[in-house]
């Protein structure tokens, strides 16, 4: 009570921050008319007059409200856009080494180039990190603009370069990539034998871009580069002959909230008698106990098209939270070799470790390291222990109108489904545009199968064809539109609403399951009410969803029964 009525006095430390941050921005506002009248040539020349000045001993943060305000400007003349206020609070966040959280649609491509720019002035090298190869390409091009104008060199690292190409992007003053390829480049170059042939150079400052994502996500996941162990591939298919014979309860249990899969004693006879062994837990044996329990895991716990899929004779892992297909990457401990011969493709030949960081490890290695996201206030704490970082929420430049209507709960999946198809139908039929969000391949597939037999056109992204990927959710508001896409699809594209949509309610957002997540939730909630567009979302459940099932719907199911309630009758 008492911590309530101090922030009603006081603020809350954010309304602090950002209120310390506003005083930094009245003195950019006040540089705008000395610096509107600058010709092309005088603005660009700014950047050499900026980088004397820092040889001389100035720093960066007596340079800041000048440097804003040449960008602000060099922005408008460029891309046609001025920077709002909030725009630049969030560039001062960035450029303090903080997390910037900011919502979806406030344009936060736009507010990074501020600091991205000051920062470069250092001629140490910027890297802005973003999720997948065509952002990199996309904001490389798109705010490159500003960079190339202001007389600062670019460069974006993407799939399939060479080292020559690398070092060269290297070299530029910002350099925009994904993190799989930082980490990768960072592997590969500690692996050469001289420094000249080194490809980085060197951690000044980054800024990671759907920060949440990559540094909580993404950061135990290891990075790994490596060479074929000479190993027989024999065994997994043998294994793998005999898992039918392998029942639920019987010969194994499996613990879905934990993922694990454990043989009962039952199921270590089983296992001896079909492998022709006396004893599984004999040191000689202890490698077909391993095939054995990796084998399980890959039947009972890991599904196709939700956690992998089958692509050119090759299984690929679904990364679960941004529901994006993994090329490369590869299970360890022979879970992958398990996945292959379950699927009836190819068994690679087991892998042996050469090289290998995590994500967390690797952005620790920055002088300076700061982020930006629509959903990082969730994981403030993990961000401060693990990074010391802090976040900062930027208000948005117009009020947020969207309206989330309350959780539908049915009793059942296919009542779950119906009701999907039928809110999908109602609004369809006036024009209203719809983004569907699933949390697995599988849904999205059995939803589209649903809408087709109701004849009601729509798209469906999922990682099956994740190239077109920001394509397909650019298009998602235009109106009669229904995108179907995985919960993390599309992040960092922008949804503009098409004519008309504005009065029949904006982009409504219907997710089809929670996620475990709930900022990966928010997320895609974000998608709608861009900028103080209209909007609305709303999320559909079944007592039957793993996420209720598993944490216990079991006594709600039974009180439905009880009172009578009929499956199409929501709680």
């Amino acid at each position: 009570m008492i911590g309530k009525a101090l922030t009603k006095v006081f603020g809350s430390k954010n309304d602090r921050t950002i209120k310390q941050l506003r005083q930094n921005i009245v003195r950019i506002n006040d540089l705008e008319p000395s610096i509107e009248p600058l010709t092309d040539q005088e603005l660009a020349a700014k950047t050499n007059e900026f980088r004397e000045r820092i040889a001389q001993g100035e720093s960066l943060d007596a340079l800041l409200p000048e440097a804003f305000a040449v960008v602000r400007e060099a922005a408008r003349r460029v891309l046609g856009e001025r920077h709002y206020d909030v725009q630049l609070i969030g560039g001062l966040v960035l450029h303090q080494g903080m997390i910037a959280e900011m919502k979806t649609g406030e344009g936060k491509t736009l507010m990074s180039t501020a600091p991205v720019y000051l920062n470069a002035l250092s001629g140490k090298g910027v890297h802005v990190v973003t999720v997948n190869d065509y952002l990199a390409s996309r904001d490389m091009e798109w705010m490159g603009q500003i960079y190339r104008f202001l007389g600062l060199r670019t460069g974006s690292i993407v799939h399939d370069m060479d080292d020559d190409a690398r070092r060269e992007a290297y070299a530029a003053d910002v350099t925009y990539g994904t993190n799989n390829e930082f980490g990768f480049d960072y592997l590969r170059d500690n692996m050469k034998f001289t420094l000249e042939d080194f490809c980085q150079r060197g951690f000044n400052y980054a800024i990671v871009d759907e920060v949440d994502s990559i540094l909580i996500d993404e950061a135990r996941t290891p990075l790994i580069i490596s060479g074929p162990a000479d190993m027989s591939t024999d065994m997994y298919i043998k294994v793998d002959r005999i898992m039918k014979h392998f029942k639920e309860d019987e010969h194994y249990t499996k613990e879905e909230k934990d993922r694990q899969a454990m043989l009962t004693d039952e199921g270590v006879i089983l296992g001896e008698k079909l492998l022709e062994v006396d004893n599984l837990y004999d040191p000689r044996n202890i490698n077909q106990l391993h095939h054995i329990n990796q084998a399980l895991k890959a039947h009972v716990l890991f599904q196709r098209d939700v956690d992998y899929i089958v692509k050119n004779g090759q299984v690929v892992i679904v990364d679960e939270f941004t529901g994006r297909t993994m090329e490369g990457r590869r299970y360890s401990d022979g879970l992958h070799q398990a996945l292959e011969a379950k699927e009836g493709v190819k068994v690679e030949k087991e892998n042996q470790t050469l090289a290998s960081i995590t994500f967390q490890n690797y952005f620790r290695m920055y002088d300076k390291l700061a982020g930006m996201t629509g959903t990082a206030d969730t994981e403030a704490p993990e961000f401060k222990k693990i990074y010391d970082l802090d976040v900062v929420v930027i208000p948005t430049h117009q009020e947020m109108i969207r309206i989330d209507y309350p959780d539908v709960i049915y009793k059942n999946e296919k009542a779950k489904y119906r009701n999907i198809v039928r809110e999908i139908k109602e609004l369809n039929e006036k024009g209203q545009p719809i983004l569907v969000g699933t949390i697995s391949i599988d849904v999205s597939e059995k939803i589209a199968k649903m809408l087709a037999k109701e004849k009601v056109p729509h798209e469906v992204l999922n990682a099956k064809q994740h190239e077109r990927e920001a394509e397909i959710v650019a298009d998602a508001g235009q109106k009669g539109k229904v995108t179907i896409a995985t919960n993390m699809a599309g992040r960092g594209t922008d949804i503009k609403l098409g004519e008309g949509v504005r009065e029949l309610g904006g982009l409504h957002i219907l997710g089809t399951s929670r996620h475990e997540s709930r900022r990966i939730d928010n997320q895609l909630r974000g998608r709608s009410g861009r900028q103080g567009d209209p909007g609305s979302s709303r999320f559909f459940l079944s007592l039957e969803d793993d996420l209720l099932r598993i944490f216990g719907s079991g006594r709600i199911s039974g009180i439905m029964d009880k009172l009578g309630m009929e499956e199409d009758e929501p709680i």
